[in-house]
């Protein structure tokens, strides 16, 4: 088994040079199946994992994401960053308390939005603020993990809207960041902006423009892609066709695109009796 300082390690590596992608599992079947495919690294997705247990985006506590995100750690042996939304506080003090016990997971990183629960940025100041107090959590708890700080102010509509989000990420990097992410759909003159604002520091952008590639991104000089919650919609999407299928017309076409049982099956088998179940 992969030592956590190993895995630890490798993540940093990883964003040292290129462009890798970092798909983001929401149980411990998918996480195998992502590993299986030859990824470097996995990313936990709070929506994919809120909507395997029913609820919306954000609707998770606190206690239950520390123990997926643990969850997905013992799955594999490849670094996991932990998507900590925003870290369950707004407090910076209580943002340092739950980032170190994220870290105690085994994760080999971790992101902090600087969103509140009602979907406000907070303001400029104490974002920052945040950013040093989980910094310093880090560096105490487990200084070789990754921190990657978020700025929401595209998703929640900031009238600053990108300039608002650079502005805010540039400042993330000063207070300690190693990652800067500013999630959205970003044309290629936007990713330039972001890159530019998180000076020199490695930057996280998600996948959600179909006409993009990753090798697009990668030209454009980002360092490392994601995927958010766009595996997990990709299976409901499965799963919701046949059934409204069934459920509808009774007919079976859906089937067709199905994984044979017996391929999963067979992937699973040296699973059977080891690690969790």
């Amino acid at each position: 088994m992969t030592s956590i300082a190993a895995r630890r390690a490798t993540f940093r590596r990883l964003h040292d040079a290129g462009c890798f992608v970092m798909p983001n599992p929401w149980d411990i079947g998918s996480a195998r199946l992502s590993a299986g495919l030859g990824f470097p690294a996995l990313a936990t997705t709070s929506g994919g994992f809120a909507f395997s247990r029913g609820l919306p985006d954000g609707a998770v506590d606190r206690d239950t994401m520390l123990a997926h995100v643990a969850e997905i750690v013992a799955a594999t042996e490849l670094p996991v960053n932990a998507d900590f939304g925003n870290a369950f506080a707004d407090a910076a003090e209580a943002v340092a308390t739950n980032v170190a016990l994220c870290v105690e997971t085994g994760i080999a990183g971790l992101s902090v939005e600087d969103m509140a629960a009602d979907r406000s940025l907070y303001e400029f100041d104490h974002a920052v603020d945040r950013v040093r107090a989980a910094r310093a959590a880090i560096d105490a708890a487990g200084p070789d993990v990754l921190l990657t700080a978020r700025s929401e102010a595209l998703l929640t509509g900031h009238p600053g809207g990108l300039d608002e989000a650079c502005h805010r990420i540039a400042a993330f990097a000063e207070a300690g960041a190693d990652v800067l992410f500013v999630p959205g759909k970003l044309d290629a003159a936007s990713i330039s902006k972001v890159i530019a604002a998180a000076g020199g520091k490695p930057v996280n952008v998600i996948a959600l423009d179909p006409a993009q590639s990753i090798a697009d991104l990668a030209q454009a000089g980002v360092r490392r892609v994601s995927l958010a919650t766009a595996l997990a919609r990709a299976a409901y999407g499965g799963f919701l066709r046949l059934a409204r299928e069934v459920a509808g017309t009774g007919t079976l076409k859906g089937l067709a695109e199905a994984e044979p049982g017996a391929d999963l099956n067979r992937f699973f088998a040296p699973f059977a009796g080891g690690p969790p179940s």
